[in-house]
């Protein structure tokens, strides 16, 4: 074992590949991490994981679960996916709902001992898939639970199964409203630089066409403005994406720890002048945080 450097002492490389090697794997321990979580006020929850295929032939169950939960000030946004033996995956489903899940789910994490695995993280290159997963779950407390394989399922089948029909129950409880997407207006996307910005504005017609209307300025003194029709299929497309990726709730999610860049925003406005502001700083499950960037690309 080697242990690194006085600023990260607690963290224990268990093994990496040698200078000229191609491939191997890299496994590390951080030493400081807690086996036992005193909190029980459990406010994100984040498990991206493959399962035993072995069991999951012989249950014909699932084989592969994406899980995300964050508590907000309204509720509890909640993330699902799955996919079975065949590797079919099931539609991705989202909802902000009025409930609290996280009593259920902080239970769950203790039922399983998922803290017994805290800081242990491996990562073997060269896999041409992700055969393992990734657990992340955070408390008020700053306590968390983090650790990862790519190499082989890092929980249970069994946990993996509960995990999913939990999510499945909470998932069918009352929503919390939010704008119909089909009364949307405008949207006005914004990224200030230093120097510089970009903005634009899309203006959704009566016919379903638009009119993007766009400022940038960078690092000289002169404003570039620049007006372009958009045709319906793409403005429906942006409909979709803002819809299916949630966009509308993600005032509400906490700040990502993990943001790189600065921020922008967008600016959903709707009939009767109603506006919701999103920005692409947000923890959000992988299969729904390129929304954001999806949108961005088709206004800048």
């Amino acid at each position: 074992m080697i242990i690194l450097k006085r600023e990260e002492k607690d963290i224990v490389i268990l093994s990496k590949p040698g200078p000229a090697e191609c491939g191997g794997t890299t496994a590390t321990l951080d030493k400081s991490a807690p086996k036992t979580i005193k909190s029980n006020d459990m406010v994100l929850f984040s498990v991206d994981c493959k399962l035993n295929t072995v069991e999951a032939a012989r249950e014909n169950g699932i084989s592969y679960v994406s899980a995300f939960a964050a508590k907000t000030s309204v509720g509890s946004f909640l993330f699902l996916q799955t996919a079975n033996y065949y590797r079919e995956e099931t539609q991705p489903v989202w909802a902000l709902i009025k409930g609290d899940i996280f009593p259920t789910l902080d239970l769950l994490a203790r039922e399983f001992d998922f803290a017994k695995d805290n800081g242990y993280h491996s990562t073997t290159h060269g896999l041409p898939d992700n055969f393992g997963g990734s657990v992340r779950i955070e408390y008020s407390s700053g306590e968390k639970i983090s650790f990862s394989d790519n190499q082989s399922p890092i929980i249970s089948y069994g946990a993996g199964v509960k995990i999913a029909s939990v999510f499945g129950e909470y998932l069918r409880r009352e929503r919390v409203p939010l704008p119909d997407i089909s009364d949307l207006k405008e949207i006005k996307f914004c990224e200030e630089r230093n120097p510089g910005f970009t903005r634009a504005a899309l203006k959704i017609n009566p016919d379903g066409t638009a009119i993007n209307r766009k400022s940038a300025k960078y690092e000289d003194e002169k404003v570039y403005e620049s007006e372009n029709g958009v045709d319906k299929d793409t403005v429906t497309k942006i409909k979709k994406t803002a819809e299916d990726c949630g966009l509308l709730a993600w005032r509400f999610l906490p700040e990502s720890k993990f943001a790189v860049g600065g921020r922008k925003t967008l600016g959903f406005v709707f009939a009767g002048g109603a506006e919701v502001e999103s920005d692409n700083c947000r923890a959000l499950p992988v299969r729904l945080s390129g929304g954001f960037f999806d949108i961005e690309i088709e206004m800048k």
